[in-house]
């Protein structure tokens, strides 16, 4: 049996699948028996000094094994004297994200909970109904810069240049990707994400796939689906591209990274050279083939390496 860490950060980004993940975390901590550490706060990602030092503390203190997963951006733990937990991730692709979150803060999901009043109840109705395409054709704060540089700071961490769209909170994203994360999958791919994660933290996420593949579970599912999304023209979805460049050059590192672990582990992908445009044209997520044997890399002592770091 490999050693395993006892501390797992999930700091979910808004609007990639985390609503998903999370419904299956709260059926495999009682399934497992670890201990499923969640926030209430889901606004305030970007922490002060001594707020990171109260949540690391807060966080470090619980019951082990844990899993604590919260919209937050990368807490270096090592920094205050902690013990740098294993964190994993789910991203998706940027313009498909930020049109999902677009839609879901003015009209909420199936859930029927009127979430979209829930959650921005001072909307002006001009603002709430307000044409997708008009919001980017004519650079409205919402559909621009800064406010579209928002994935890279996951992984960035809570300096505040991450937050700056650049070559220098990507490199830091990547960096902290390499050195700190057990797995960022990519939500289009999301059962071979799950495949992985049984595979990695099995105490964990044993069963968590023929739990998410089970029918009740998947009704369940559906009712996060985000309602009334509209698709903006070709010219609105090309500007986006362009402005989300950054967030587009990580996004493919990682599912570039994400498709060389699942080699290394017997899942093969028909792996695509990036698009010259958006992941959002393509109408089907990557097929997996069937898996694949290769021996050249020993895997257990790849697992070994991350736990101990």
């Amino acid at each position: 049996v490999l050693p395993f860490p006892s501390q797992v950060v999930y700091n979910r980004v808004g609007k990639c699948g985390s609503r998903t993940v999370v419904l299956l975390l709260r059926i495999l901590s009682e399934k497992h028996g670890f201990n499923l550490v969640t926030s209430d706060i889901h606004n305030k990602t970007r922490l002060t000094k001594n707020e990171q030092m109260e949540l690391i503390k807060n966080i470090s203190t619980a019951e082990q094994p844990y899993l604590f997963t919260r919209h937050v951006h990368f807490l270096n733990f090592s920094r205050f004297g902690g013990d740098q937990p294993v964190y994993i991730n789910i991203i998706r692709d940027p313009v498909s994200r930020f049109l999902s979150n677009y839609f879901f803060r003015r009209f909420g999901d199936w859930r029927g909970e009127q979430n979209h009043m829930i959650r921005t109840p001072n909307m002006r109705q001009e603002e709430r109904y307000l044409d997708i395409n008009v919001c980017i054709l004519e650079n409205y704060p919402e559909c621009s810069n800064p406010r579209l540089f928002y994935i890279i700071p996951y992984f960035c961490g809570q300096h505040p240049r991450c937050r700056e769209p650049g070559e220098w909170a990507l490199e830091r994203a990547k960096l902290n990707v390499n050195e700190n994360f057990l797995l960022v999958g990519i939500l289009e791919e999301l059962e071979d994400v799950l495949l992985l994660l049984e595979r990695f933290l099995p105490h964990y996420f044993k069963d968590v796939l023929s739990i998410y593949k089970n029918p009740e579970h998947r009704k369940l599912g559906n009712l996060t689906v985000t309602v009334k999304k509209t698709v903006p023209s070709p010219e609105a979805i090309q500007i986006l591209y362009q402005r989300m460049k950054y967030e587009y050059e990580f996004y493919y590192y990682v599912k570039e990274q994400f498709h060389l672990l699942k080699r290394k582990f017997g899942l093969k992908s028909h792996i695509r050279k990036p698009n010259p445009r958006p992941e959002f044209f393509i109408p089907s997520p990557l097929e997996t083939e069937e898996p694949i044997n290769d021996e050249e890399e020993d895997d257990e002592k790849w697992l070994e390496d991350i736990y101990k770091r």
